[in-house]
Parts: C-alpha cells; sequence; structure tokens
C-alpha cells in the first residue's frame, strides 16, 4: 500500500510517506544557512532542532494548500493530524480536492484535528475564558522585537486559521466528494495495515474523521 502522511510534524509514521510545509524544511535543503539563522538568531531553537529531526527522519516538504509532489490516483491512505486548523478555509478546500485527486478510488482519508466541542465543554465546566481562548490558538501575538518580526517573514505563524468538530469537518469531506463518511473513535480506523499509525494521537483534544474516494 501507498500512504502518506501530511503535516506530519514531529510525528512521522515510519514506513509511510511524510510530508511537510514548514519553512524548516526548505531551510534543511541548503546545508549551512540554518546554522547560521540559529547563531544569529533567527532560528529558534526548537525550529533548529526540527531541521535536524527532519533530515535524519526523511520527512520532504509539500504545501497541502498547493499541492503535492505525488501523482494522480496514486495514493492508498492519507493522513492528516492537526494540520486543517492551520489552513485558512480557501486553502482547506484546495487541500482536500488535492488529497481526492491523489487517492486512487476507494482511498481513505483521515483526519485529526483539534475539537472545537471539547473546547467549549471544558470552558463551559471551568468558565475560564482566557484558557478557553488560549486553548483555541487562533490568536497571533504581535512581534516584539525586529528579530522576532524576521523570524515570521521567514517562518510564518503556526497558530489555528479555523476550528472543527466532527459534524463540519465531516460536511466538508463530503463537499469535496467523499463518502462512507464516519467520526472514529480513538483507537478505531477502516485503514488496512495501520499498525505504525497512531490512531489516538492528541486523545484529549481531537476528534477524528475518516472518508473514503468512491469507486467510481
Amino acid at each position: 500500500m501507498l500512504r502518506i502522511n501530511v503535516g506530519c510534524g514531529q510525528t512521522p509514521t515510519p514506513g509511510w510517506r511524510n510530508f511537510d510545509n514548514s519553512w524548516s524544511l526548505r531551510l534543511a535543503q541548503i546545508p549551512v544557512l540554518p546554522d547560521v539563522l540559529h547563531a544569529l538568531r533567527l532560528l529558534e531553537g526548537s525550529q533548529y532542532q526540527f531541521i535536524q529531526f527532519a533530515r535524519k527522519n526523511d520527512i520532504e516538504y509539500g504545501d497541502a494548500a498547493r499541492g503535492l509532489p505525488v501523482s494522480d490516483e496514486s495514493r492508498d491512505v492519507l493522513y492528516s493530524s492537526h494540520m486543517m486548523e492551520h489552513l485558512d478555509r480557501s486553502a482547506a478546500d484546495t487541500f482536500l480536492k488535492e488529497a481526492f485527486q491523489v487517492l486512487r478510488p476507494k482511498g481513505i482519508i483521515r483526519i485529526a484535528v483539534p475539537d472545537s466541542k471539547k473546547h467549549v465543554a471544558q470552558y463551559l465546566d471551568s468558565g475560564d475564558a482566557d484558557a478557553f481562548i488560549e486553548g483555541t490558538h487562533v490568536c497571533i501575538p504581535g512581534p516584539r522585537s525586529l528579530a522576532h518580526r524576521l523570524r515570521l517573514l521567514l517562518t510564518g505563524t503556526r497558530h489555528h486559521q479555523w476550528m472543527y468538530d466532527g459534524t463540519s469537518l465531516s460536511g466538508l469531506l463530503q463537499k469535496h466528494g467523499f463518502i462512507g463518511i464516519e467520526i472514529m473513535p480513538a483507537g478505531r480506523t477502516k485503514i488496512p495495515e495501520h499498525d505504525q499509525l497512531d490512531l489516538q494521537e492528541r486523545i484529549s483534544e481531537s476528534v477524528y474523521v475518516e472518508a473514503e474516494k468512491p469507486a467510481v
């Protein structure tokens, strides 16, 4: 089976082809530049460490909102965890069109995102509005210094652009032609040969939705 993990971050799936759109991966392709930027404090320590991690784990650069470097109808499974919330609505539409295109007929897509229902439930339980807003990661802090401003220009922001629950994500998948859409309990999947895939990734805050590309 040919399977891809899109937006894998620091949790690539062993045996799969793993993509991420971090600028750090572009920098990783230039041997000396990450070291120079890190020395000049234009590259945060976490980003520098991710470059080393990505090189070691063969993570490839791929922008989900602009097209993935894979052939049409060539993949059996596409998995994406905690990536779609970083896309605005237009980019999310582009990503799902691309996902539909690269999957083979009867191919499976599995998406995990932060569950807005869980965030709201926690807020209603605690009454802590500040913790609620902070937990959604939708507020982008302004640059505090010139170095911070330059880092934002180089790497962009990693904050959330949209939030979903199982129902809204299912509706979006249906809009893009997927069928057999199901909100999956953590630990369950329709994906065959899934032993290397984390089916409970970030379980405390996630909702998991699977769907299938029609056979015809």
